[in-house]
């Protein structure tokens, strides 16, 4: 994909606009992760990644496709995060030239290669958005939009995204999932992230968090217990993610746990990206997807919400064994979970 593909402001507008299909929009940031290279603690890679984005290709790898709503900097890692996406098989649609330079974050991981990050978003382009840039409406073709992540939480930006999916929410046309992907050492005052989010969530219809996330925002609450209390707040499904242990999804009348596969882990990185993009495909292939299904979602039986979760789980545990925000693609998640069998 030539970097004259981006949509420019405003651009996005209406049934077919842009490069390529979308029946999942997914707003937010790329980021260039700096990986430390085993054996020599001075010397680190920088692997392309970013919540939202891994979440767009995580989707699109399994076979649902989706565009990325992003702003994308004007440095030599922005034309790194547009390969990646071209080659994850992410539409073009809405990414807008910026003047900015790309974010970057500094990888970290501990005994058990769990990742933690060190963040540079001051002055990136991630964080500026403008309600111009925003398409407005969505595609005819898009039935679902995710927000989340740093995106969100940084304004001017995240206010010009909460705009959008309160648009997107009057319109009734695409299914609404979140992902908060909260990060207390970048998104500044917990209460002002626990505000907006407690805005959003009943805005939504689908929302996935971390038992990390719950705990950064609700520490007096068990994670699933804080998942009850948004379920009941507006979404018909709330997911929380609980590492090795797995994961719990909320409806109304039912909560389902499913175990993680275990698996020798490479990192974390990306793990709960690849579980909200394969969430997402499991809802599209379905039918659950639409502003027209949200009936039919909130009526899934329990084996098939626990058929839609181990899915998810097991795309997250497949991630982990590779190094880096590498999510499978449809037949090598297929392979495996038969091998697992």
């Amino acid at each position: 994909m030539s970097t004259g593909a981006a949509a420019t402001a405003g651009a996005g507008t209406g049934a077919g606009a842009g490069d390529g299909p979308a029946t999942l929009a997914v707003a937010g940031e790329n980021v260039v992760d700096l990986v430390p290279v085993d054996g020599t603690p001075d010397s680190y890679r920088a692997l392309v990644g970013g919540s939202p984005a891994n979440i767009a290709i995580a989707a699109a790898r399994l076979g649902t496709s989706a565009a990325l709503v992003a702003r994308i900097g004007a440095d030599a890692f922005g034309r790194r995060v547009r390969e990646r996406l071209a080659a994850g098989g992410v539409s073009p649609r809405y990414l807008v030239d910026a003047s900015e330079p790309s974010s970057l974050a500094v990888v970290s991981f501990d005994e058990h290669r769990r990742a933690s990050y060190d963040f540079w978003f001051t002055g990136t382009a991630d964080g500026q958005w403008t309600g111009a840039e925003l398409p407005d409406p969505l595609g005819a073709d898009v039935r679902a939009l995710h927000v989340g992540s740093v995106a969100l939480h940084l304004d001017p930006g995240g206010a010009a995204l909460l705009r959008m999916v309160l648009r997107e929410h009057a319109r009734g046309a695409v299914t609404l999932t979140l992902d908060p992907n909260v990060r207390p050492d970048i998104s500044g005052d917990l209460a002002a992230v626990r505000r907006r989010l407690e805005a959003l969530v009943p805005l939504c219809d689908v929302v996935k968090a971390s038992d990390e996330d719950m705990l950064h925002l609700y520490p007096d609450l068990d994670p699933v217990e804080a998942a009850r209390l948004w379920r009941d707040s507006g979404p018909a499904l709330v997911v929380v993610t609980q590492g090795a242990d797995g994961a719990t999804a909320v409806m109304e009348h039912q909560a389902i746990a499913v175990a993680a596969p275990e698996v020798e882990v490479a990192d974390t990185v990306g793990a709960g990206d690849a579980f909200m993009g394969a969430l997402l495909h499991a809802l599209d292939t379905r039918g659950l997807l639409g502003g027209d299904r949200v009936g039919a979602l909130r009526t899934v039986t329990p084996d098939d919400l626990r058929r839609i979760t181990e899915y998810a789980a097991a795309a997250a545990a497949y991630t982990c064994t590779r190094e880096g925000a590498d999510p499978p693609t449809a037949a090598e998640l297929d392979a495996w979970r038969e091998s697992l069998a």
